[in-house]
């Protein structure tokens, strides 16, 4: 088997309205990387890659035939009070108060401005609710 640099053998892919408008959101709010765009004839987006650390999302333009597409997202972050504040200014919309959670993780929840809902965590140091301390990811 063979996958792409950066892909995973499964990975989010979502169909949004406005879908270079998203783009910018994701790019700018939640701090992905887009790594390539490919724009159909009419010029919207008929597929992009965007780079979360070591995830790859797929974004295209939704349509009659191929309707948006809503999920819910896990985004570790190195500083979860911070990620908040920047998807917020960016057009995000806070649906819980970033706070510190019994199972070792700093998060908040954010709506984005498709209707995707994000949890912005933060794994704090010392916690070992997942089976043991945490490892630096690089």
């Amino acid at each position: 088997m063979r996958i792409p640099r950066g892909f995973t053998t499964v990975f989010p892919y979502i169909f949004a309205e406005e879908a270079a408008a998203y783009l910018d959101f994701l790019r700018d709010g939640l701090g992905g990387e887009i790594i390539d765009v490919h724009s159909a004839p009419d010029g919207r987006v008929a597929n992009a890659q965007i780079r979360f650390d070591d995830m790859t999302l797929m974004v295209s333009e939704a349509t009659a035939t191929m309707p948006p597409t809503y999920g819910t997202y896990y985004r570790y972050v190195a500083d979860a009070d911070a990620a908040m504040a920047r998807a917020v200014a960016a057009g995000g919309v806070e649906m819980m108060k970033v706070a510190n959670m019994p199972y070792g993780d700093r998060q908040g929840g954010m709506r984005d401005p498709r209707g995707n809902i994000w949890w912005l965590s933060q794994h704090l140091e010392n916690a070992d609710y997942y089976g043991g301390p945490s490892e630096p990811v690089t």
